[in-house]
């Protein structure tokens, strides 16, 4: 999937973002607000993983979801 596809429809993928990575909170997706990385820190602070970790579980949901 292509991220300005995501950036483009934010209020439609936020939810689906949720949906992946439950933790993040509404006022957490607001700050996001399309940003690659900024969704990359917030998964970091959320889950307590390291940047690596998040980058890659980003760049998992980008491959496999349609």
């Amino acid at each position: 999937m292509n991220w300005k596809i995501i950036e483009g429809n934010w209020a439609h993928f936020g939810g689906k973002l949720q949906e992946q990575w439950s933790n993040l909170t509404d006022i957490q997706l607001e700050m996001i607000a399309g940003s690659r990385t900024e969704l990359a820190g917030q998964v970091q602070q959320a889950y307590g993983i390291s940047r690596d970790e998040a980058e890659e579980q980003i760049r998992r949901y980008e491959k496999y979801r349609p």
